[in-house]
């Protein structure tokens, strides 16, 4: 399963999930640092990567084009690196359920998954 990292998550989150997600990687590592969403909306779908976002414009994409890429929408407000490798480990299952689904475009992770 390949996870694509946008700019507004930390690239050390790459490294700390290598173990569940090793085909990984985050958006700096490919040139991609300041590009805009609709170039990595598509360098996503090009390269079958799944989104992984805290920005709402990827939602918008995901309902507005549908899959591929598909999105994972991180509704954790400003939380620490910490808290979203937390969310992310917390929902591998429903991370692997999402991407072998074909008709789902958006996963929500929501901030309450904290509790």
């Amino acid at each position: 399963m390949k996870l694509l990292f946008d700019q507004n998550l930390s690239r050390n989150l790459v490294g700390r999930l290598r173990d569940a997600f090793p085909e990984s990687i985050h958006v700096t590592s490919v040139g991609l640092d300041t590009a805009t969403d609709d170039e990595i909306w598509q360098f996503a779908n090009d390269h079958e990567f799944v989104v992984v976002s805290k920005d709402s414009d990827f939602r918008q994409l995901a309902f507005l084009h549908g899959p591929p890429p598909k999105v994972i929408w991180l509704r954790v407000g400003n939380a620490s690196n910490v808290v979203i490798l937390k969310v992310i480990l917390d929902h591998i299952e429903a991370i692997e359920h999402f991407v072998e689904s074909d008709d789902e475009a958006l996963l929500v992770l929501p901030a309450r998954a904290l509790g």
